[in-house]
């Protein structure tokens, strides 16, 4: 057998129900096919979706000349982020992209952004109206597009990006459109259409990439942002990277580190909220020094509200996955929506349960929102600083209430999102804290 049994829909028809209800597909087909199956998509694109742990962990640790992340992921990403990404890229290419960019996200660099981090939150929660409706998926992007801003870039002031924050916004919400994924399975760049309003903002953040990479390079003033981090850098010859490589990775960062985490951060809350001992107890736990069951609140989030449901691979040779034998040209799709809800490793795996967590680290072919091997994002410690930081201020200073019941799960561009922008009222607002407290 060549491929895995799976369901044999007509193509567009599939992708239609990909696209606009992706974890409904998901979940049928597993129920009807097991953890591998499969789906053509346009072009004659053949889909292998794996929801087995072991298969998932054949794939992470395969051989990465073989399970080409950057190929998996540029049919979708490649328009806006670039050919120089570090999603896009494979190979030598990657490497060389990915050392460069590690010193900025080690581990022990992010207490140089906390300060930041939980100022921009401080002051956002300052500004959230009381008893009356309001929007927490926006308001945890405009935190975390600060925090990008600030800890990528060095901007601090308003007036040193407030045009690039306002293109930002604008193109982010055009292309939270999920119709738009249909040209780019179809081969057509949507951000190429001079005539749309989505390639005049790339344009526009483009040119305000280029003019403010150009003034860097003419004042290097260092730093402990991102940007002074990555110009600094050097690879093993001693290069540099390239103007358009810098302006592929911000984009990366700004989107990817931006939309992601709010998201994620929206969620947490939304499941908080509907889960008041879970909230309880991580506010009693906060307000007591202690930080564990925050952790745990973030890794089941993450589980339960995966933001993408794949991660993907291309083949780029023949490739035995388990008992088939799959061909040059197949994307391989580990599930992170269906490994993170398997009930032989989640009990109740549709429970948001964070006391799981407790004393427990992630399996790593189950919890997998940051993918895998070697191809694992490499904001995984920054996103997770940060989502700590946000969460801890917000549970501590706010008392917020929900709208209506838990959120639905919608499209929003590649990303599964709160339906509503997750409307919330806040109740009351304490102090803000002080470093001492």
């Amino acid at each position: 057998m060549s491929l895995p049994p799976g369901p044999r829909l007509p193509p567009v028809v599939q992708i239609g129900r990909w696209i606009l209800s992706p974890l409904k597909m998901l979940e049928e087909c597993r129920a009807r096919y097991g953890d591998v199956f499969s789906f053509k998509g346009f072009q004659g694109r053949h889909f292998v979706i794996v929801g087995d742990p072991a298969l998932i962990k054949q794939i992470f640790t395969g051989d990465p000349d073989t399970l080409l992340a950057g190929a998996g992921n540029a049919v979708l990403l490649e328009p806006i982020l670039g050919k120089h990404s570090l999603l896009t890229l494979d190979r030598g290419e990657h490497l060389r992209q990915r050392r460069l960019l590690l010193p900025a996200f080690h581990g022990e660099r992010m207490q140089t952004y906390a300060t930041s981090m939980r100022d921009i939150t401080e002051s956002s929660i300052g500004r959230w109206p009381l008893h009356r409706p309001f929007s927490l998926a926006q308001s945890m992007q405009d935190i975390t597009l600060d925090v990008i801003l600030r800890t990528v870039f060095g901007l601090e002031r308003p007036e040193q990006h407030g045009k690039l924050r306002t293109d930002l916004v604008a193109m982010l919400d055009i292309a939270a459109n999920p119709l738009l994924l249909f040209p780019g399975m179809l081969g057509i760049d949507p951000f190429a259409i001079p005539w749309l309003r989505l390639t005049k903002l790339k344009r526009a953040i483009d040119d305000q990439l280029f003019a403010i990479i150009a003034e860097r390079r003419r004042s290097p003033a260092g730093g402990t942002d991102v940007l002074a981090m990555m110009l600094a850098a050097r690879d093993d010859h001693g290069e540099a990277m390239t103007d358009i490589e810098l302006r592929d990775e911000l984009v990366t960062l700004l989107l990817a580190g931006h939309e992601t985490t709010a998201t994620s951060l929206a969620w947490a809350l939304d499941q908080l909220l509907a889960n008041p001992p879970a909230l309880e107890r991580l506010r009693a736990d906060l307000d007591a020094g202690r930080e564990e069951y925050l952790d745990c609140v973030i890794r089941e989030t993450l589980r339960v509200r995966p933001i993408i449901p794949l991660v993907g691979r291309q083949l780029a040779r023949p490739y035995q996955l388990g008992e088939w034998l799959l061909p040059a040209g197949t994307q391989l799709a580990p599930s992170i929506y269906l490994a993170g809800h398997r009930a032989d490793a989640y009990p109740a795996p549709d429970e948001f349960r964070p006391e799981r967590w407790l004393g427990v680290k992630p399996d790593p072919y189950t919890w997998l929102p940051f993918g895998g091997g070697v191809r694992r994002c490499i904001g995984m410690a920054f996103a997770q600083f940060e989502m700590r930081i946000v969460l801890a201020a917000v549970v501590q200073r706010a008392r917020l209430s929900l709208v209506d019941g838990p959120a639905k799960v919608v499209r929003r561009g590649i990303t599964l999102a709160p339906a509503k922008g997750r409307m919330v009222v806040a109740i009351e607002r304490a102090a803000q804290r002080t470093a001492a407290a």
